[in-house]
């Protein structure tokens, strides 16, 4: 599976922006999905996630109720939607999937990664 993430860009606080990523591949609706960021001189962390299937979600707190995460299997694409930026959302955000099962998405181990789109917000 390759992963093309696109949709990052310079947004004012209080901005909105839809990141999207799209999957080689016809496997695309059996791998949970997962939403990642890094900050400079941060560690990567875990943003947002879906799963296969039923689609259930789960959301890092910083990001809950402001981010989105979706996922059209029909367009091989999952979708992070993102309101009320704030300055501390600036980071480079990456897409993954994950083919094995993840209990719980926040600790989500992806087999494959994204190249990374920069959103960059400012005050």
């Amino acid at each position: 599976v390759q992963l093309q993430a696109s949709g990052g860009g310079l947004v004012q606080a209080g901005g909105s922006l839809r990141l999207s990523c799209a999957a080689s591949g016809r496997t695309f609706s059996t791998y949970d999905m997962g939403w990642f960021r890094q900050a400079p001189g941060k560690e990567r962390e875990f943003v947002a996630g879906i799963r296969r299937g039923a689609g259930s979600t789960d959301y890092a707190d910083s990001v809950k109720g402001r981010f989105t995460v979706s996922r059209d299997n029909a367009k091989n694409t999952v979708y992070l939607q993102m309101n009320s930026l704030k300055p501390e959302d600036t980071a480079v955000y990456y897409c993954a999937a994950a083919s094995g099962p993840t209990f719980f998405l926040p600790r989500m181990n992806p087999t494959y990664w994204g190249q990374g789109t920069l959103v960059t917000v400012s005050s």
